[in-house]
């Protein structure tokens, strides 16, 4: 075990950081997290910090959950691992499967296909939402729509259905045939409309006419957040989503529902989906699934799905895909305890009530802080500040005066999560009252730190 010299001297010397530039790390060495308890993470000098973060929307049941230590612990002692490919399963798995039908049944999910993590998630629906069409015999549905702002995460074809030009413009040319309409984004969006149902109405139009131009029979699947969350947590208005399930039905289009973040109680319901009262064809889901305790992952698919492939009988419904840490025990052993724990605490009442109280004191401060320019959530633990240098404008801030804000947060015990202009907050489900008052003070004393 090395000393805590060590550390310090090392820090971001011999690792690049994920969504962060090697130099900066290395002239800015991030905070070394060393201790967690409830909703608090400690760091290497001790200080304690309310985490307003939840590890990275993950962390739901905060980090002293004993019920998933110790089921990870007892796997890791009768069965660390085992392959799960064609020939082989394992106990753990076989009962996760059952548990996801039940959880999920709502949603109308009854098939599991295990991943390793969200990004892999969305990797394997849109290569499923391809080979359904294919054994449909309409090869020609290989395209994919989605969200401008949206999130997928980072392999080549999840990235290529972002929305987020930070996650691409690096990288491409990304995978052909993926075409983003605009954002149900009341602050920022082409069309200069604030209302949320008439915004909403404009996207859908677009979404329309992009299935028009691109041809209806071209189009494989859209997917989308429930709520949007890397990209600043824009929720759309109530009527977006099932507008989005009625158009894609019309149009013999896939929904697949990134449900990453939003599943498993974030939202004040069990998933994003059942939120807006959708129904999708297929589910994405990981992040909250152990608690963030192991990496771990699950696509959730519906019966319209599951029969194609179950009915198949040329061969070609045989999966293509899969990870080596496919349905890992341990991760299927922590899965099974956490989602008995999240539903034995009914996590989604905590998220409302918390979720509402956070997000009525981030509106509070609109009227002390010229730097807040929006301020979005309501739905469940899920909230952003967007800061700006000018409210009439909309103008960013400068980087400096984000970073200096979350600095002032971190000095007044709480973590916080910076994207470009957005202040993003996800605290664990099991936050306190006093935990979220103690949120918003530290931002209050944050914003006044700077002078704005």
């Amino acid at each position: 075990m090395k000393d805590s010299n060590f550390l310090r001297a090392h820090n971001a010397k011999h690792l690049w950081h994920p969504m962060a530039h090697p130099a900066e790390m290395q002239a800015n060495p991030p905070a070394i997290i060393t201790g967690g308890e409830g909703c608090v993470i400690k760091d290497i000098n001790g200080a304690q910090l309310i985490d307003a973060v939840g590890g990275l929307w993950n962390v739901n049941l905060g980090y002293s959950c004993e019920p998933i230590k110790q089921a990870i612990t007892d796997q890791l002692n009768d069965l660390p691992y085992y392959s799960i490919f064609r020939g082989t399963t394992n106990d753990k798995i076989i009962e996760l499967s059952e548990v996801l039908r039940d959880f999920f049944a709502p949603e109308g999910m009854v098939r599991s296909f295990f991943t390793s993590g969200g990004s892999d998630s969305v990797e394997i629906a849109l290569r499923l939402a391809r080979q359904y069409h294919k054994l449909r015999g309409e090869p020609g549905r290989t395209k994919y729509l989605s969200l401008k702002k949206g999130y997928h995460g980072t392999h080549t074809g999840g990235a290529s259905v972002n929305g987020n030009a930070n996650f691409r413009t690096q990288y491409e040319p990304l995978m052909p045939g993926c075409f983003h309409i605009p954002a149900p984004y009341t602050y920022r969006n082409p069309f200069n409309e604030t209302d949320p149902k008439a915004l909403a109405e404009h996207c859908l139009a677009a979404l329309e006419d992009e299935i028009v131009f691109q041809g209806e029979t071209t189009i494989a699947a859209f997917i989308m957040e429930p709520i949007l969350g890397a990209g600043g947590v824009i929720a759309p208005h109530e009527s977006f989503m099932p507008a989005v399930r009625e158009i894609c039905d019309r149009h013999g289009i896939l929904l697949i529902a990134d449900e990453v973040i939003t599943a498993y109680g974030r939202t004040g319901a069990w998933s994003g989906s059942r939120l807006w009262g959708v129904m999708p064809d297929m589910m994405c889901t990981a992040k909250a699934i152990t608690n963030g305790y192991f990496p771990f992952g699950a696509l959730m698919l519906n019966c319209k799905v599951a029969e194609v492939f179950e009915k198949d009988t040329t061969g070609a419904g045989a999966i293509g895909s899969g990870y080596t840490y496919s349905g890992h025990p341990v991760g299927a052993a922590a899965a099974l305890a956490c989602i008995a724990e999240t539903k034995r605490l009914n996590v989604t009442e905590n998220a409302a009530a918390r979720g509402a109280q956070l997000f009525t004191g981030l509106k509070n401060l609109t009227a002390k802080h010229e730097i807040v320019g929006d301020v979005r959530g309501g739905y469940g633990l899920m909230s952003a500040v967007e800061l700006t240098s000018d409210r009439k404008t909309k103008a960013k801030p400068l980087k400096a005066t984000v970073d200096a804000i979350y600095q002032q947060a971190y000095e007044n015990g709480v973590m916080i999560r910076v994207s470009g202009p957005n202040i993003i907050l996800s605290p664990p489900l099991i936050v306190s009252e006093a935990e979220v008052n103690a949120v918003i003070a530290a931002l209050d004393a944050a914003f006044t730190a700077v002078g704005r």
